[in-house]
């Protein structure tokens, strides 16, 4: 008897001016769905972060496979700074990335974009079987329990991998460009630990123009 086996793929950490960007893959046989229901697996933006950490373990025991992929701030800024690249495609390339190694026959991918379309034909260009059966959609962590599992595995790593920055570092805030605490981390910061920063973001480039104008000043 034929079990369709469904990959769900979604992304942690888009946003945030440091750290990685975690990409995760959650293959499950269809059939198994339900025991991620009964879990109380959805979007791990509704889930607390202790939850989650249980959730983390629970989800892998029931999947056929999983694949988590951290993209370092270095290859995120090339992606950014890049004439032919972008965020969108580097999302995509690494979805398919995850694809590629789980084999699935079906996946579901979280759009970051908002043609979903455009999107999708992107994704299958670098996919080694074509007749893969691809659902692309907004929101879909919150449609798709696979979706939903790979949410937490991205989450948690994402997560975990901001915890060690901050013991290492000391208190960074959250990592968004909108964050006061996170403003003041990188103005102290960016020469110390270049590593962990996005710098092609905008919020790092005039916090850092800023503070070297007022050296200059102070000078």
């Amino acid at each position: 008897m034929f079990i369709m086996k469904v990959l769900g793929i979604d992304e942690a950490g888009k946003g945030p001016v440091l750290g990685d960007l975690v990409i995760s893959g959650y293959l499950i046989d269809e059939k198994d769905e339900p025991k991620l229901k009964d879990l109380g697996v959805k979007d791990s933006k509704l889930i607390s972060p202790s939850k989650r950490e249980y959730l983390f373990e629970k989800v892998k025991k029931i999947a056929k496979g999983y694949e988590i992929l951290e993209v370092s701030p270095k290859e995120i800024d090339e992606a950014v700074l890049s004439e032919e690249m972008n965020l969108n495609k580097l999302e995509a390339i690494k979805s398919a990335i995850i694809i590629n190694k789980l084999k699935p026959d079906k996946a579901i991918l979280d759009s970051p974009s908002v043609n979903t379309e455009a999107y999708k034909e992107y994704v299958k260009t670098f996919l080694k079987n074509k007749d893969v059966e691809l659902v692309v959609e907004n929101k879909a962590d919150y449609k798709y329990l696979s979706v939903g599992a790979a949410s937490i595995l991205a989450k948690v790593t994402r997560d975990r991998g901001i915890e060690k920055l901050k013991k290492k570092y000391g208190n960074l805030g959250s990592g968004y460009p909108s964050d006061p605490t996170t403003k003041e981390f990188i103005k102290n910061n960016f020469e110390k630990c270049p590593e962990i920063f996005r710098k092609s973001w905008k919020t790092f480039q005039n916090l850092v123009k800023n503070k070297e104008q007022k050296g200059l000043g102070q000078f």
